[in-house]
């Protein structure tokens, strides 16, 4: 059973922001992600190695993030690791917002001040990068990638009311807001599963356009017919999981 989210508290005038990277097998790519992020605006970037056998650790570490080591595979296990981290500090210094996004350095780190925008005016709890509405370099998302982003926010606006069009990795939340989504995902519906329980929580949220470039390397997922497979599947099957509850 879902309940509405309670009334959010008004941030402070200088917000914690915390910023969550996933990383697996990214030493090529995460130097540059860390290099553009606005470390004036957040106050620790944290990269959960997820047990990459590459040299991510060491890269991120030079790179001024705190990193972590996630020996379980699974971009959603990732993802946990990050948010335990955060969430085992005192309350007092609990980050206000806590941003996601990949560390292949598809996404742009420097519109991160956009990302959060909407949430320092007061105006969402969560705030998602849209690759749809913004501008995409060509070959950056295959054609299963649109389409599959087509299909998963149409079920998710028919089944939950939520007006999305991107299942976008680049994205900020209230602190508080996460507490009550209560992630559970270990794969690949982790994106989705946050954006659907925000629905059914009637959490505030926004989409704002941001730019999305070919990544550096092969992707895990979209790049092999058995990751795509899994993704969709698993997308799939968290939309229907939490339809109906």
């Amino acid at each position: 059973m879902f309940f509405p989210a309670v009334p959010p508290a008004p941030l402070p005038a200088r917000p914690l922001i915390d910023v969550i990277i996933p990383a697996y097998n990214e030493e090529q790519s995460i130097g540059r992600v860390l290099a553009e992020i606005p470390f004036s605006l957040v106050r620790e970037v944290i990269v959960v190695d997820n047990n990459s056998s590459d040299h991510t650790g060491e890269v991120a570490r030079r790179g001024g993030a705190t990193v972590l080591r996630e020996l379980r595979p699974g971009y959603g296990h990732a993802c946990l690791r990050g948010i335990a981290h955060c969430f085992a500090r005192p309350q007092s210094e609990q980050a206000h917002i806590i941003v996601f996004l990949d560390g292949d350095y598809s996404d742009y780190p420097e519109e991160m001040p956009d990302l959060v925008a909407p949430i320092l005016r007061g105006e969402a709890d969560m705030v998602i990068g849209s690759r749809a509405l913004g501008q995409r370099e060509a070959g950056s998302m295959l054609p299963q990638q649109v389409f599959g982003n087509w299909l998963a926010t149409s079920l998710l606006r028919m089944l939950y009311g939520a007006r999305f069009t991107d299942l976008g990795p680049f994205r900020a939340i209230r602190t508080e807001a996460l507490q009550q989504i209560g992630m559970q995902d270990q794969t690949y519906g982790w994106t989705v599963e946050m954006q659907l329980k925000a629905a059914r929580l009637k959490l505030r949220s926004v989409e704002v356009p941001v730019r999305y470039r070919r990544r550096i390397g092969v992707s895990k997922v979209s790049g092999t017919v058995k990751g795509t497979l899994g993704a969709g599947y698993k997308i799939l099957w968290t939309i229907f999981k939490y339809a109906g509850k």
